[in-house]
């Protein structure tokens, strides 16, 4: 274990054991993502290219635009790594003839093939992540997780929803409401 995990760990219990879960999330999500860039990388493959392929396994030819907003990331980093996927031999991209606007993103066979080597590094990972922990503690973790993101889902809702109200209400220079709930 790396000294800057032990900290990570020793923040946790000791100094800020009740602190915001989304700090503890986080701190998780990134030992995910190093551990999965460690096995990546002993293939050649960065791990920015890890979510893009793994959308092009289920969905094979969207748009630029569409990988985009299925990634979570902004349109130029999508263009960045489709450039770099397709200078690997990863991708095709193609504009149709009655389309020269969109340019759509197919995998290659080599990026087709490396959904036999690159998934099981995944699954690896996460087997490694609940070594000796009790079955039902998985099944309540994803239950707890998922309730967090439909709760957070709904509560933007209701944030995009306010945040009109607020602007018009901040330039008349009215106090401003939370949104109820």
């Amino acid at each position: 274990m790396s000294n800057d995990t032990q900290n990570i760990i020793r923040h946790w219990r000791e100094a800020v054991p009740n602190d915001r879960l989304a700090h503890l999330i986080r701190d998780a999500s990134r030992a995910f993502h190093r551990a999965l860039q460690v096995r990546l990388a002993r293939h050649g493959v960065p791990f920015g290219h890890w979510t893009f392929l793994r959308i092009l396994w289920e969905s094979d030819g969207l748009t630029q635009k569409e990988l985009s907003e299925r990634a979570g990331v902004m349109e130029p980093t999508t263009f960045t790594a489709m450039k770099a996927m397709e200078a690997l031999g990863y991708i095709e991209r193609k504009q149709l003839p009655t389309n020269k606007k969109n340019m759509y993103v197919h995998l290659s066979d080599k990026g087709r093939a490396l959904k036999q080597l690159l998934v099981p590094l995944a699954e690896e990972t996460n087997n490694v992540s609940i070594e000796g922990i009790a079955p039902e503690h998985i099944k309540m973790t994803r239950t707890v997780l998922l309730a967090m993101i439909e709760n957070l889902a709904r509560d933007e809702l209701l944030q995009e929803k306010a945040a009109p109200a607020r602007r018009k209400a901040a330039a008349e220079g009215e106090p401003q409401e939370k949104p109820k709930r």
